[in-house]
């Protein structure tokens, strides 16, 4: 393929056996997971891709460090913008990131884009959800299709592979212009995190089913 462009579910666990499908060092059911594998696999040469996946894709170990280290190695990740925890409230108020990567070089730099809410406003909701208009900024930052001339700013900065390697592939990184507030335990943060995928997953399923019952009216 060409070009990919997807938001794999989050949360969602697949079918026993269907991880067998995938090489073993990226075996997993996990959803999200076993998208980024695929998207890998399905990419041609000089292909590129936009995914969106929730922070503890970025910080996660185990499969997901390995899934991190491939395509690092198999494409250039050159770009994650950075989204607000309300994105995609009320359904989910994790955080979210945007990776574009392109395959065929290995990743030398990854560019970090922090993107924030608009003034006035507090969060995205329902009733206010993010719009296309509200990317103009990280658009104007962008550098075309060649990515030329970036800068770092109080919400673009950039790391090397290397930096990336020497923390085992974590790349959750903060922006490094902001005044870090301490959101509490990390392990406490983590099982936030676990709680808030299987309450998306349980309403996805709610919503499977609601479909399937009115499907056979």
């Amino acid at each position: 393929m060409d070009i990919v462009l997807t938001n794999p579910p989050f949360g969602g666990k697949e079918e026993d056996g269907i991880e067998s499908n995938f090489p073993k060092q990226f075996q997993t059911r996990e959803t999200a997971d076993l998208f980024l594998a695929l998207i890998i696999r399905l990419l041609k040469p000089t292909g590129r891709a936009a995914v969106v996946l929730p922070d503890g894709s970025l910080f996660g170990e185990g499969v997901k460090t390995r899934l991190k280290e491939e395509p690092m190695k198999e494409c250039n990740l050159h770009t994650i913008v950075r989204l607000p925890n309300s994105v995609f409230k009320p359904y989910a108020s994790i955080g979210t990131n945007l990776l574009f990567f392109e395959k065929g070089e290995p990743t030398r730099d990854i560019w970090f884009y922090e993107h924030r809410i608009p003034g006035g406003q507090k969060a995205y909701s329902m009733t206010k959800p993010i719009r296309i208009e509200h990317f103009k900024p990280c658009v104007d930052w962008w550098g075309g299709a060649k990515r030329k001339s970036r800068e770092e700013s109080e919400v673009a900065w950039k790391v090397t592979a290397d930096e990336v390697k020497a923390r085992g592939y974590n790349l959750d990184f903060k922006n490094p212009h902001t005044v870090t507030d301490d959101h509490g335990d990390p392990e406490e943060l983590l099982a936030k995190l676990d709680e808030a995928e299987k309450q998306t997953a349980a309403l996805r399923d709610k919503l499977k089913a609601i479909l399937a019952e009115a499907l056979t009216r």
